[in-house]
């Protein structure tokens, strides 16, 4: 079974000011990620926009992604739905594409049960692509605790998580309860992180990388976090972290991907607006976006 770990990031989706998307642009953005090192990309996730992309616009996106990466990193797209039976069909349409792994997050509104939640994550590892489960309570409504993530973790064709509870305790016991115990059994399970602030301290504990928003605009930093990491550099991990603490923080100040959108478009690639519900970016965090991004030397303003 393939290992994702790494620096991954979570690719926005650009538009054209008419709020068509803008597929050229995308081919961009990927090619701008894989040559400042980025380990992978994760299209059609939160950051993308998915909830307001049509069926054909994400499937030309995959089909994009999959046809310019050309196998040099790999192509993790998210595949969730809180309808086990589209999320079904979304996992198998990654895996027709070419993909290389499924996101799939916990669904989100309808608070599945533990029954419940064990059978989507297994309908989804039934597809037959890799499958990493995305846990991210702030926008679902519903935490994966450890317990049920160590029943998940086996499942087979299950292989990781995106960690984004925000507490890095059940990190720690998601590492130490359901990834160790999967690794001494030879099968894999990587935790990622799902918080750009959280990526130094799940690596500390032993996690996998990150799957990153911020690597929109700095994908070389984040991977020098990563691998500085891994190397067990932690000196020069805790330096690059604050570094980019005020970004980080700067980055999420609205709602994902309102600023990072904004930052994209001020390193001259292609971004564009958000749709809606997602509004313009406001005066005032726009000047702090600014300001986070002028003392990093980067934006062209």
């Amino acid at each position: 079974m393939a290992e994702f770990r790494g620096a991954f990031t979570a690719l926005i989706t650009p538009m054209k000011d008419s709020g068509e998307v803008d597929y050229e642009g995308f081919r961009r953005l990927i090619e701008f990620q894989i040559r400042e090192g980025i380990d992978g990309i994760v299209p059609l996730g939160t950051t993308g926009e998915n909830p307001t992309l049509d069926e054909n616009e994400e499937e030309q996106l995959i089909r994009i992604a999959v046809e310019t990466v050309k196998g040099r990193v790999p192509v993790i797209v998210g595949a969730g739905s809180n309808d086990t039976r589209h999320m079904v069909l979304y996992t198998e349409r990654a895996k027709r594409l070419g993909a290389d792994a499924a996101l799939v997050v916990t669904p989100y509104y309808n608070k599945p049960n533990d029954d419940g939640l064990f059978r989507h994550f297994e309908a989804a590892a039934a597809a037959g692509i890799p499958v990493i489960v995305y846990n991210i309570a702030s926008r679902t409504g519903r935490n994966i605790p450890t317990p049920l993530m160590e029943k998940i973790s086996h499942i087979p064709g299950i292989i990781g998580v995106k960690e984004a509870s925000g507490d890095i305790n059940q990190m720690g016991d998601v590492i130490r309860e359901v990834a160790i115990p999967r690794r001494a059994e030879g099968k894999t399970f990587q935790v990622l992180s799902g918080d750009d602030g959280l990526t130094l301290p799940l690596m500390a504990l032993g996690g996998d990388g990150v799957i990153s928003v911020i690597s929109n605009v700095v994908p070389a930093k984040v991977k020098a976090l990563v691998s500085a990491c891994f190397a067990g550099d932690f000196d020069q991990a805790r330096r690059i972290h604050f570094e980019l603490l005020p970004f980080i923080k700067a980055a999420f100040i609205e709602t994902n991907p309102i600023p990072v959108k904004r930052a994209v478009a001020w390193l001259g690639l292609p971004s564009g607006p958000t749709r809606l519900p997602l509004g313009k970016l406001s005066a005032a965090s726009e000047a702090v976006l600014k300001k986070a991004m002028t003392d990093l030397g980067i934006g062209n303003f």
